[in-house]
């Protein structure tokens, strides 16, 4: 049928990349994201695809204003005070030992999950987590597509 012909089109495609991982590396996916993305938005300005309330039966009368969040400046300061409060009553020795360990497990290929877990445990925060992983990883910054 035509959607099993589709899909094997796509499967080849990948398999022309060599795999899942070249097409991942070379924005394959993203691409194909976007470009679905950029035919869909067309169908719906042209009319050719609808959306009750978006581009078809619209109430040009009812407007919904959506209202911005603002949070406050105290709201910052207040939850930095917990988080100063919260690294001065860990045990420090535990939160380097957890560092330690995601360290190893992230240069070892080792079960991240578990230290994490640990780690988490110990009051190691979220952010000092992903330091120690930005030492082996680097840090991923997206391309656009299109």
């Amino acid at each position: 049928n035509q959607m099993e012909e589709e899909a094997n089109k796509i499967f080849d495609e990948i398999d022309n990349f060599g795999g899942v991982i070249p097409a991942i590396e070379t924005g394959y996916f993203q691409k194909e994201i976007a470009r679905s993305a950029y035919r869909y938005q067309l169908e719906l300005e042209k009319k050719e695809k609808f959306i009750v309330g978006i581009n078809e039966f619209v109430d040009e009368e009812s407007k919904i204003d959506i209202p911005i969040l603002h949070i406050p400046k105290e709201v910052e300061t207040k939850q930095k005070e917990r988080l100063k409060k919260l690294k001065n009553k860990r045990d420090q020795k535990k939160v380097d030992e957890s560092l330690e360990k995601i360290n190893y497990a992230a240069a070892h290929d080792g079960n991240l999950m578990r230290v994490f877990v640990e780690a988490a445990e110990n009051y190691v925060t979220l952010g000092e987590m992903v330091n120690e992983l930005k030492n082996h990883f680097g840090i991923y910054e997206e391309t656009a597509q299109f």
